[in-house]
């Protein structure tokens, strides 16, 4: 068997196999009413066709911890407890797959209250445009000249948001999930707190690394001290913000060392895995690209912090997908784009390099 079939164990939850789904936006969910932010029959065929396609651990999109922090309208929530009943017919058939059910818990800030990406390419919707909203962020700085101007935050609300991603893990538990991850990546209201780019408070939340990481680690404790002792939370970080990489961009951004530096903290508080990824906070930051150009972020951290790490971008066939982890520079594979395209990847994996992943009993022949 090749490593990348054999299980992960993270406390005493054992993931089948390191061949994961990251958090995909489907922008499928009602965008108001009883049954706003609950998924759909069709977010349970996008998530049931994976499991059954062999993938261990599937994440759900970025899920709001309350109706402002959607990055659309049409985004799941995990607010109400209708959207826990909705959940966990989800959960239940993906367990029943012998795939872990994982969620990722979010608060879009800046960058909340847009379109869909098909629709005029996901442009934000004003406040008073049918469906928007105001909305927040650590400093009153748009994302983009096009971009509503966010209110900033008061320490107040800053409480507030921690307290709903706690109650957002409470849920989110009840609904089945075994894995939490947060958010705090591709510029969204966590990576837009840690960035010195569009940070620019003056009190604790700001400034220095210690005051920009201070709300991250406070959602960290918060939903730690909800989720099960035997049971995994993860973060999503944007390793950087292509700012320190490109000699030519002399802005002030997240960086590869602030990430290594940060994932001690966070390994310190009970985070168990890093999942890590890069970019989204400056619209116009040129990206190094290239085949599997954000791996070595992930070794980085695992190489120079000793946690687990899952790894992303242009993965996409099962060699280089089994080199990533049979090397020791991730513990898994995200694979996003490459599921939409092929939910039975793991299986075709599998054939392909002479492992094994779990089949429904439905399709195995005499």
């Amino acid at each position: 068997m090749t490593t990348l079939f054999t299980p992960l164990t993270l406390r005493s939850l054992t993931i089948p196999n390191r061949i994961w789904m990251p958090a995909m936006c489907q922008y499928s969910a009602a965008p108001e009413g009883e049954t706003a932010g609950a998924p759909t029959d069709w977010h349970f065929t996008h998530l049931a066709a994976r499991a059954a396609g062999g993938t261990g651990l599937i994440i759900t999109e970025a899920t709001a911890v309350a109706p402002e922090g959607r990055i659309s309208p049409y985004d799941l929530g995990i607010w109400n407890d209708t959207q826990v009943a909705a959940f966990q017919r989800v959960t239940a058939f993906l367990k029943s797959q012998g795939t872990v059910p994982g969620i990722q818990l979010a608060h879009a800030g800046r960058k909340a209250s847009t379109e869909r990406t098909w629709v005029e390419r996901g442009r934000q919707i004003a406040p008073d445009e049918t469906h928007g909203w105001q909305p927040v962020g650590p400093s009153a700085l748009a994302f983009s000249e096009a971009s509503t101007t966010p209110d900033e935050l008061s320490r107040e609300q800053i409480a507030l948001v921690v307290r709903q991603f706690a109650a957002a893990a409470e849920r989110a538990l009840a609904a089945g999930f075994q894995v939490a991850e947060i958010h705090g990546a591709h510029g969204y209201l966590i990576h837009q707190f840690l960035s010195p780019h569009s940070n620019r408070r003056a009190d604790e939340y700001g400034g220095s690394f210690e005051g920009r990481i201070r709300f991250a680690l406070e959602v960290v404790d918060a939903v730690r001290a909800v989720w099960p002792e035997d049971l995994p939370v993860f973060f999503r970080i944007s390793a950087t913000d292509w700012v320190d990489e490109n000699p030519e961009d002399d802005r002030d951004g997240w960086t590869a060392d602030d990430t290594v530096r940060f994932a001690k903290e966070l390994l310190a508080r009970g985070v168990d895995l890093m999942d890590v990824s890069t970019g989204g906070n400056l619209p116009d930051a040129k990206i190094v690209a290239g085949p599997h150009y954000q791996v070595p972020f992930a070794e980085r951290i695992r190489r120079e912090t000793g946690m687990p790490v899952a790894a992303v971008g242009m993965i996409s066939e099962p060699a280089p997908a089994q080199a990533v982890v049979a090397s020791g520079e991730a513990d898994a594979v995200l694979l996003g784009r490459e599921l939409l395209r092929d939910p039975y990847w793991a299986r075709h994996a599998a054939a392909e390099l002479d492992g094994e992943v779990s089949a429904p009993v439905q399709y195995h022949r005499a």
